[in-house]
């Protein structure tokens, strides 16, 4: 079993990540934390406790803080054009959800739970690096106690999606992920090497609402604004972005990975940019020298992962 904290924005893609989790008999679910990034904090906190109370999540959610690791980045808008004006596709989720928030900030309930369990726990982080960055510096010890950090972000080998150079998460908070990514604790990076590669059909999400039950079906509706976006960009259904994350800790067998230091670029033009120097080139002195060695994933076998994705949201509880 995988204990699991998921550090999410909820965020459409989020939720087809957060049921996986949910679902899959090898996870373990045991938190929940909050980021903005596809939606205010306020709105993402209330979302991931709609889902919880839809889909009987008994994980308790932490909500994170307002603002970026550097808090004079200035603010950009939320991407309502991609997840709605709700964060969940408009589907007109209450305003507000009548359950309790854990008494803690997100990153100080990520510092306890590890603690309380050391060695075991595995941060899931699908959004913005902005509580895992604030947890190393509030506690930098407690690093080394994480059994491991798959982040959905970045790109290597592709371009970024909100730039040129930068893939959207990290672009929200470079600082953030550049302190992640440097930190000592092993981090697998799912980025747009391997979620671009991994499109989901109508058909394929029909197919789980079909098997999967109410809690499939709420997908499936939060789902339809998402796809409607995703017509520009792929033929048919929606790129799934954090459920690829997921997938990597229950079957890394699916996925390329590539080994070495990674950075992120923090200003100017390429802004966010995340770079790798892999473990088998050799360079010059630079900054990317006497840090922990990454794992960034460079390719997925697309059809099996989808095959996993699918079959798991179909599980019934």
């Amino acid at each position: 079993m995988h204990k699991v904290i998921f550090d999410t924005d909820p965020g459409i893609d989020d939720a087809m990540a957060l049921l996986f989790l949910h679902r899959h008999p090898d996870i373990d679910l045991i938190g929940i934390t909050t980021v903005f990034g596809n939606a205010s904090v306020e709105t993402t906190t209330r979302n991931a406790l709609f889902l919880k109370r839809e889909w009987g999540i008994k994980a308790p959610v932490a909500k994170g803080l307002d603002k970026t690791f550097n808090p004079d980045r200035p603010h950009v808008g939320w991407p309502t054009f991609i997840h709605g004006d709700d964060g969940l596709g408009n589907i007109d989720v209450p305003e507000t959800i009548d359950l309790p928030v854990d008494p803690r900030s997100a990153h100080r309930f990520i510092i306890d739970t590890v603690r309380a369990n050391p060695g075991e726990v595995t941060l899931i982080a699908v959004g913005r690096m902005t509580n895992l960055a604030l947890a190393l510096r509030e506690d930098p010890d407690f690093a080394p106690l994480v059994r491991e950090v798959v982040i959905m972000g970045g790109a290597f080998d592709v371009n970024g999606n909100i730039t040129p150079a930068a893939e959207a998460n990290i672009h929200g908070d470079p600082e953030a992920a550049d302190v992640v990514m440097t930190a000592p604790w092993p981090v697998t990076v799912v980025g747009l090497d391997v979620t671009t590669k991994t499109v989901m059909t109508k058909a394929m999400l029909a197919d789980i609402a079909e098997r999967g039950g109410a809690p499939a079906k709420l997908l499936s509706d939060i789902s339809q604004f998402y796809i409607t976006f995703y017509e520009q960009h792929v033929p048919d259904g929606m790129v799934v972005h954090d459920s690829c994350a997921c997938a990597y800790v229950v079957a890394p067998d699916l996925f390329k990975v590539r080994s070495g230091v990674i950075r992120v670029v923090c200003g100017g033009i390429a802004d966010g940019q995340t770079i790798q120097k892999p473990d088998s080139r050799l360079f010059p002195p630079s900054p990317w020298d006497n840090l922990p060695s990454q794992k960034a994933c460079i390719d997925i076998d697309a059809a099996k992962a989808l095959k996993l994705i699918g079959d798991t949201l179909a599980l019934h509880d």
